[in-house]
């Protein structure tokens, strides 16, 4: 066997061939680069984004092109969606029906586009997110408005390119009378860009495009007077004009579109919120799965059931609200959490001669434009040539008939039609169109009557010609044309707005979610805080065993409980003299059995700092506070001192060296005051006699003090009540105010309730009313809440009686009032604020002991 030649290098060698082609090392990075940005340049221009002049993407013109070669016209039968698929796919959108299906079935939805491109018959999809049925089984035909798109394209209107396989040619962009980029707008996703252009109503597009031929120079204030804003298909409500302004001008923007909605109520009292139209986009299923979900995670309050009753009148999702909750609250709600409030990005992206440009509104009004004079002009050339042709031809005729007795003659003579040709054009000086046309000539132009029509038609070709001639030396005149087929579309097609435009949206504070209810918060020993709903405690008889309210650490326990508003203030004092701030809606709601968050989590406080005291407040105008301590020094301060917080908090009042901050409540100035000691001693004098001072200064004294007795609570006097004092041991007792008699402040005060071992010491002083209800807290957690009726009213010097029983080593420390409205429910509650438990009881202080005049004291620092 032969040996393999060897092979060489050298092209002139008869045994190796010569390579056919060159080899070039090209880095990865850089053919990677390449490679990309072609396919890049690909989407953007063949794919994604629109032309700015007849806002159709390539797959979407190819559908109208292959729907016109079958004439599927507005008065045309329905074909078959899997036929206009085929053509599509086949002779001009290679990539397959099942890609081109949902581009013609996007063009047919009337939720989808704001003036549907095809007219559909069968199942087309819904605004719930239902697919549409199989394109065997659907049916469609152009609307007026795709054939508006595509008058005039066989008049030489636009240019026209071989289609994948050139097999044929489809032109590459429409006459586009209908103004489409602007109504039914356009959206897609290329390489590195996104176009998201909103749909607008055709008559405001119609005379914005007016405006801006007859003025140019109008500003976007201007153009906003006869085009406010977007026109969306499904309505909805555009929040406030700044982001259209902002859109118009330069191209981009954010809108925020709302659904539309009403309220209604029932015979019953009972509201439900309608929602008529949702934003753009939106699917309305999706919204119904996502309220349902919100409201079993309990994140949106008052709904009792959320249902879609839309019908072929309309959309109606209908919101069922609980029976007395606030509706602005729910909806508040439902804008935040839900796709009832969207925000609509305005990128106005469109390929300008092949390259994508962010147009503000004005320049896509002006392309538009442009390119309709462009259109007209071509189309009246197109025109001009056809009248002037047609002219010739009836120029030659009359001539041959003027002289037919010669032509006939010239005719007969000639050997064949060549030669017949040749001597007419000889004779009568006529081109080779217009012997051939005389050749052509039927007897019966030589009627008098056909003669007379000729001349008439070829006056009326003249006339044409003329106007042609015209409209192409003055632009004033293609002008005229656009602004006539503008009115004319404005006039047969335009309607009214779906979408209305609405004062802006002011940014929804936190408060405007948060539903005004009663809560009941706590706060522990060790500095945990809690709030849970008034509901969560169950009215119980008087002396019974409670329920756990709060599980707590070793050696912590619950100090104080009260009652607020979540939309109320709760001030917080230190024993420190400083107050801090926080919404009760801020406190964190756990379950009745959690202990809650630290306060130091909350609030800004110092390592040595205690809170000492709480209270609610609903506003700070008016009124004042007045604050006491544990020596017994009271202050008086102006509310509205208190009314701008500061991180770190601010000065309540300035204390004396050992002294505390036990008490603080809201007055009007007028108020009489009762401050009650650990040893069931109680003073009441007048606030008057207290005058009010400045946030940083020392208070005054408000009562005298036995060695090792302390001031435990202070509450403002209500006639109309009476003053519940309870002890560490579950007694207290009910006492009528008028048993306290007016005294000045500073003195020892009258005996309140005897203190023994068998009761204890007090724990904190309330007025109550026979129709309150009372919850009381203990030291290892057990709440009770029970009737004030069911307490004795008893004299000032007697132990009171059982509220709650007490486990072994357990300590009442916490009471708080609950007030009914008329229909039993909670109304509100005013607040105690008892500080840390006390040290095993003295016994019982001695009788009631004499009045003293009070010593001078210094002013307030």
């Amino acid at each position: 066997m032969a040996k393999n030649p060897k092979k060489t290098n050298d092209p002139d060698d008869p045994i190796t061939p010569p390579p056919t082609g060159i080899i070039r090392e090209i880095l990865l990075e850089e053919e990677m680069k390449d490679s990309y940005l072609n396919y890049a340049m690909s989407v953007i221009v063949a794919r994604a984004l629109p032309d700015v002049r007849d806002g159709l993407k390539p797959s979407q013109r190819r559908v109208l092109v292959a729907m016109n070669d079958l004439n599927l016209g507005p008065t045309a039968k329905f074909r078959k969606c899997a036929k206009i698929c085929g053509d599509t796919s086949g002779n001009y959108h290679p990539h397959g029906e099942a890609v081109v299906y949902p581009t013609l079935v996007r063009m047919a939805q009337d939720f989808a586009i704001r003036y549907a491109l095809v007219d559909p018959q069968g199942n087309f999809g819904s605004v719930d997110g239902d697919p549409p049925a199989a394109m065997r089984y659907t049916e469609a035909r152009m609307t007026r408005f795709a054939t508006m798109m595509i008058e005039d394209l066989e008049k030489n209107t636009v240019d026209y390119v071989p289609n994948y396989d050139e097999s044929r040619e489809e032109p590459t962009v429409f006459p586009s009378k209908f103004p489409n980029l602007l109504t039914n707008g356009s959206t897609g996703i290329a390489v590195g860009m996104a176009t998201s252009i909103p749909p607008h109503n055709l008559r405001e597009v119609c005379d914005l495009i007016i405006k801006v031929m007859d003025d140019p120079d109008a500003s976007v204030d201007e153009l906003m007077k006869v085009i406010p804003g977007p026109d969306f298909p499904t309505g909805a409500l555009i929040c406030g004009a700044a982001g259209v302004r902002e859109a118009y001008e330069t191209g981009h923007g954010l809108i925020t579109v709302r659904a539309k909605h009403h309220v209604e109520e029932s015979k019953s009292g009972k509201k439900f919120i309608v929602y008529d139209e949702i934003p753009y986009n939106q699917n309305k299923a999706k919204i119904i799965e996502k309220i349902a979900e919100l409201v079993k995670e309990e994140k949106v309050h008052g709904v009792a059931d959320v249902r879609d009753e839309s019908d072929r009148e309309g959309m109606r999702i209908v919101v069922e609200m609980r029976k007395g909750e606030d509706e602005t609250l729910v909806l508040n709600q439902l804008w935040r959490n839900t796709a009832l409030q969207d925000t609509f990005s305005i990128h106005m992206i469109a390929l300008v001669n092949g390259r994508p440009q962010l147009l503000p509104l004005k320049q896509l009004a002006v392309h538009y434009r442009n390119h309709r004079m462009d259109v007209i002009r071509r189309r009246t050339r197109f025109l001009l040539e056809k009248a002037e042709a047609e002219a010739h031809i009836l120029e030659g005729l009359l001539i041959a008939l003027a002289n037919i007795d010669e032509v006939i003659e010239i005719i007969k003579a000639s050997k064949n039609v060549e030669a017949a040709e040749a001597a007419l054009m000889a004779r009568f000086n006529l081109s080779s169109l217009q012997a051939l046309a005389i050749l052509r000539m039927q007897l019966q132009k030589l009627t008098g009557l056909e003669q007379e029509k000729l001349r008439l038609e070829l006056e009326a070709l003249r006339e044409q010609i003329a106007g042609y001639r015209a409209i192409l030396a003055d632009e004033r005149l293609v002008l005229d044309i656009i602004r006539e087929d503008l009115y004319e579309m404005k006039d047969t097609y335009g309607d009214d707005r779906r979408t209305t435009i609405a004062g802006p949206v002011e940014e929804l504070a936190q408060e405007d979610l948060i539903p005004d209810e009663e809560m009941a918060v706590t706060i522990s020993h060790e500095g945990y805080i809690k709030r849970l709903p008034l509901s969560a405690y169950r009215r119980q008889r008087r002396g019974g065993k409670g329920v756990t309210g709060a599980e707590t650490k070793e050696g912590d326990f619950v100090e104080r409980l009260f009652v607020a508003s979540t939309h109320a203030y709760i001030l917080f004092f230190t024993d420190g003299g400083i107050v801090h701030w926080k919404k009760v809606y801020e406190v964190p709601q756990f379950g009745r059995t959690a202990k809650g968050r630290s306060l130091v989590n909350l609030l800004d406080v110092g390592p040595e700092e205690k809170i000492t005291a709480a209270i609610p407040v609903r506003s700070f105008e008016g009124g004042f506070i007045v604050m006491a301590t544990e020596k017994g020094e009271i202050k008086k301060t102006a509310l509205e001192e208190y009314g701008n917080p500061r991180k770190g908090g601010i000065i309540a009042i300035r204390l004396a060296e050992g002294d505390r901050l036990i008490g603080v409540s809201v007055t009007t100035g007028k108020d009489k005051i009762i401050l009650g000691s650990a040893d069931g001693m109680a003073i009441q004098f007048s606030e008057e006699d207290a005058r009010p001072m400045g946030r940083a200064t020392y208070g005054v004294g408000g009562m005298r003090l036995r060695k090792g007795d302390r001031v435990k609570d202070m509450i403002i006097v209500d006639p109309s009540a009476t003053l519940l004092t309870v002890c560490e041991n579950g007694f207290g007792k009910r006492t009528p105010f008028e048993d306290y008699r007016d005294q000045s402040r500073n003195g020892l005060g009258v005996i309140n309730i005897q203190t023994s071992e068998r009761n204890g010491l007090v724990v904190s002083l309330q007025p109550v009313r026979e129709s309150d209800d009372v919850m009381l807290i203990t030291q290892k957690g057990m709440v009770i809440r029970t009737a004030v009726a069911s307490i004795r009213v008893q004299g000032r010097n007697t132990q009171g009686v059982t509220l709650i029983k007490l486990d072994e080593g357990d300590k009442l420390v916490a009471l708080a009032r609950v007030a009914q409205d008329e229909n039993g429910g909670d109304e509100g509650a005013s607040a105690a604020t008892p500080p840390e438990p006390e040290p095993d009881a003295p016994s019982a202080p001695p009788e009631e002991p004499p009045e003293a005049s009070p010593p001078t004291e210094p002013a307030g620092q």
